[in-house]
């Protein structure tokens, strides 16, 4: 296998707010390889937004990193000076903001905006580079690049602006791509365009991608492998189909009982409250809502550990026994 072109280990983060300190996320661990598309999911609040952004440096006050490690291309981000932070970003990594139309600038035209996303970190002809932005644009399904660049934000439709958010991300020819919630603020329709225009811009560039959602459909449809996320702590990981036919981690299995279903007449929702963050409990942050919680829970950390057999991990004391049996080609992974 191929090195991770991103790598974030034990990463730990706060935030100081008048009531105290808000210990956002704690110990996170993600990496994701040349390619594939790992998603990100979890309850509103649980962290994945927070995750994305920090994956760019995009940590100010009063948000403080106090631990840990973000590689990108084997360099530790969190060691770099705010100008190769810049040199960086776009290059390396690039961002896809949830709400597009608030995240392009409205004073100047599309066409302005993609051609410096270009010549911020290539010193290329201007021809060179308009060749690049209509070729971006084409890749994620937008005709007419000439009119489109004369356009302003405010002149987009919903999907088309979230097409351009892409096409920026995709021009500098980064290698990693980073979309926080990028169909949250569409309908179904365009969500499903939009999706589709992503998977090919993997195609096309080879690129890997993050997809922070809390929809768990667009997860399953779109990612290779997923990481469960709840009040700022990993809890479980693996490949799409071994996650989803057989969780692990109570909260995985409450979130999947929590989806609509043929099966279900009524939605399960899940009882109890996330704990605060500002007083969280030493244990498993789960475990108050946690029906097969223990003292050990309450008391200890759960260490991520590896499901035998399977491209699984989870971090429970009393992790959820699978009756599906193994694939004979996990197995054999080793």
């Amino acid at each position: 296998m191929s090195d991770p072109v991103l790598e974030m280990r034990d990463f730990r983060l706060v935030f100081d707010t008048y009531r105290g300190t808000v210990q956002a996320l704690e110990g996170v661990d993600l990496t994701i390889y040349p390619g594939e598309c790992v998603g990100i999911v979890g309850e509103t609040g649980c962290g994945k937004s927070a995750t994305a952004r920090a994956m760019l440096g995009f940590v100010d006050k009063p948000g403080r990193v106090t631990g840990g490690s973000i590689k990108i291309n084997g360099r530790d981000i969190l060691k770099l000076r705010s100008r190769e932070m810049r040199r960086l970003r776009g290059r390396e990594i690039a961002f896809i903001f949830q709400e597009a139309k608030k995240a392009l600038n409205p004073t100047v035209t599309v066409g302005t905006q993609l051609l410096e996303a270009v010549q911020a970190h290539q010193r290329v002809p201007r021809k060179e580079a308009l060749e690049r932005v209509h070729e971006a644009l084409r890749q994620v399904g937008l005709a007419d690049p000439d009119r489109l660049m004369d356009s302003y934000a405010f002149e987009l439709s919903g999907g088309m602006a979230q097409r351009v958010m892409i096409a920026i991300a995709i021009v500098g020819n980064a290698n990693v791509l980073v979309a926080d919630e990028p169909t949250s603020a569409l309908d179904v329709s365009i969500q499903a365009q939009v999706l589709a225009v992503l998977r090919q811009a993997r195609e096309v560039t080879g690129s890997a991608l993050f997809l922070i959602t809390h929809d768990l459909g667009v997860a399953a449809e779109n990612c290779d492998r997923i990481a469960v996320m709840y009040a700022g702590r990993v809890v479980e990981n693996g490949t799409v189909e071994d996650v989803f036919s057989a969780p692990s981690h109570p909260y995985t299995a409450r979130l999947l009982a929590a989806l609509p279903s043929a099966e279900r007449e009524t939605l399960e929702a899940i009882p109890g409250t996330v704990p605060d963050l500002v007083d969280p409990p030493p244990g498993c942050r789960f475990a108050n809502r946690c029906e097969k919680a223990t003292q050990l829970c309450v008391e200890q950390r759960p260490p991520m550990s590896a499901i035998a057999g399977r491209r699984q991990q989870v971090a429970c004391h009393h992790p959820l026994v699978s009756t599906k049996p193994a694939r004979q080609e996990t197995m054999s992974d080793g």
